[in-house]
């Protein structure tokens, strides 16, 4: 038996699995209406099968060094540039019958991304037909950019944004009928009275644009103006997504060339906030100054719509130094959250750079919330929310809010917690002890109280104390729990607390009189 064993290792070894011929040819991915068909190039080298993905823009083009196929599924390993993100798509896992595949994109650590590709595959001939009705490579001119300058502050975003986003949870997998849902969900559930009012759609409502340039929603979203009045009469307000470059990151359509048409198409839909996502403008334009006068002058597009429209910026870099300049109410300051605690904790606990950066109109964005998509703790959750909220960061949920834990909802709707985030005061808060992987975040509140946070994370329960000259206060201090929603007490110079893995402790903090 041992060597029969060992017969079939080695033959496996100098022998391996062969692949169906039929694998091997041009594989067009079906494209959503109003995105740009990509193909997957599979070729076979030396009994391996190998090739590329192709997409809209050649310089997204991404090997295929590695594929897998037995009766059951297929699995395609992408070969990305070195750092790239483990939220990119890294895997592409499905089955394949005759000449259809189905492919779940997955990321790198083989979580699912929300996408699916589904492709056919090609003769040479539909081949040839698709290259002359879509080319591969396409010519982008340069728009004229405006001369930089400081567009004045909208007004709106006093206090930081609250609502629902539908990219972490549904992908570009979003339809019409799935935000109505989700409006009612809002509405019903208590969510939109404590403060999430706004709803946006991120990726996947783009459709085409007509012969005299108008962009118009694709077939998933048949009237977008109806769907703006639908959300409104709920008392909630309409988001909307697009790109200064010519293709989103799906390769949809943006509003390069097409800023102030696209502004006034958005105010007469009665669009209430618009996340501009750079995306393949940074194919295009490549200085931080191009990147400004990218953002400047959509800002300035909105302003001239008259409409009230909170601006969000995102992808171009860091927008920090520049969001209030192009009129922005917000701006990433993180690469794509994810589902994970590795990935929301390393992107929370580095925002502690520049709080100067925000305060009331103008906020830096750790990106949304994961509360309630299923990957992380309890416990989990709740740090993201503690931290978010002591970050003064836009609180945009994330998950199907139709259906979700009584646990979940309870967190989301905490009051006392939303109260530190919405602080009329605006202040950022920042790190004050850092102990391996103990963290102690302080924010100060417009009623002069602290808002502390208490962080843990390691993966075992650990003991953290903080005095209160460390917070910079003097004397006895009322301590209430917010997470508890109970009052600790007077505590003469001291607090401190068992925290769990993961976990935080949320405390408003008040000099006792």
């Amino acid at each position: 038996m041992r060597q029969l064993i060992l017969a079939l290792a080695l033959g496996a070894l100098f022998y391996p699995p062969a692949f169906a011929d039929d694998l091997v040819g041009t594989w067009i991915i079906r494209p959503d209406p109003g995105q740009l068909d990509s193909t997957l190039v599979l070729r076979r080298r030396d009994n391996v099968i190998e090739g590329v993905w192709l997409r809209a823009f050649g310089d997204a083009d991404i090997p295929i060094r590695n594929i897998r196929e037995d009766d059951e599924s297929l699995t395609i390993n992408l070969e990305l540039k070195p750092g790239a993100s483990a939220t990119f798509p890294h895997f592409l896992k499905g089955a394949r019958k005759g000449d259809e595949m189905r492919l779940d994109v997955l990321d790198g650590d083989g979580r699912f991304l929300n996408l699916v590709i589904n492709a056919y595959k090609a003769s040479r001939l539909q081949v040839a037909e698709r290259d002359a009705a879509i080319p591969r490579t396409i010519h982008v001119t340069k728009v004229p950019l405006p001369a930089l300058r400081d567009v004045p502050p909208n007004g709106l975003a006093q206090t930081p944004p609250m609502g629902w986003n539908s990219w972490n949870h549904f992908g570009d997998a979003i339809d019409d009928r799935t935000v109505r849902q989700i409006a009612d969900a809002l509405a019903d559930s208590g969510l939109r009275d404590a403060g999430y009012v706004y709803v946006n759609l991120d990726v996947g409502w783009q459709g085409r644009r007509d012969e005299h340039g108008e962009i118009h929603s694709n077939v998933k979203f048949p009237d977008m103006k109806d769907l703006g009045s639908y959300l409104h009469e709920r008392g909630l307000k309409f988001g909307i997504y697009s790109t200064p470059g010519p293709r989103d990151c799906l390769n949809r359509i943006g509003s390069h060339g097409y800023e102030e048409q696209d502004a006034a198409t958005f105010a007469r839909w009665s669009v209430d906030y618009l996340k501009y996502d750079a995306c393949t403008a940074k194919s295009v334009y490549h200085t931080e100054a191009e990147g400004q006068a990218l953002y400047q002058k959509m800002g300035v597009a909105l302003r001239a719509t008259g409409r009230p429209i909170v601006y969000s910026l995102s992808g171009f870099g860091d927008e920090r130094g520049l969001g209030r300049k192009v009129g922005a109410n917000l701006w990433r300051t993180s690469g794509d959250i994810a589902d994970r605690w590795s990935i929301v904790s390393k992107i929370g606990f580095e925002q502690s750079g520049d709080p100067a950066a925000a305060g009331p109109g103008a906020w830096n964005d750790p990106d949304m919330l994961e509360v309630g998509n299923g990957a992380m703790t309890l416990e989990e959750y709740r740090t993201q929310l503690s931290l978010w909220s002591i970050l003064a960061a836009p609180l945009i949920l994330g998950n199907d809010v139709r259906h979700m834990s009584a646990e979940i909802r309870e967190l989301l709707l905490n009051a006392e917690v939303i109260a530190i985030d919405q602080d009329t005061l605006g202040q950022q808060g920042h790190r004050v002890v850092q102990r391996e992987l103990v963290e102690v975040w302080v924010k100060p509140l417009a009623s002069g109280a602290l808002a502390v946070g208490l962080f843990n994370r390691s993966d075992g329960t650990k003991s953290i104390g903080i005095r209160w000259p460390e917070l910079g206060l003097n004397g006895p201090q009322a301590v209430r729990d917010l997470w508890r929603r109970s009052d600790v007490g007077t505590l003469a110079d001291r607090y401190d607390s068992d925290v769990p893995p993961h976990g935080s402790v949320l405390l408003r903090v008040t000099p006792a009189r």
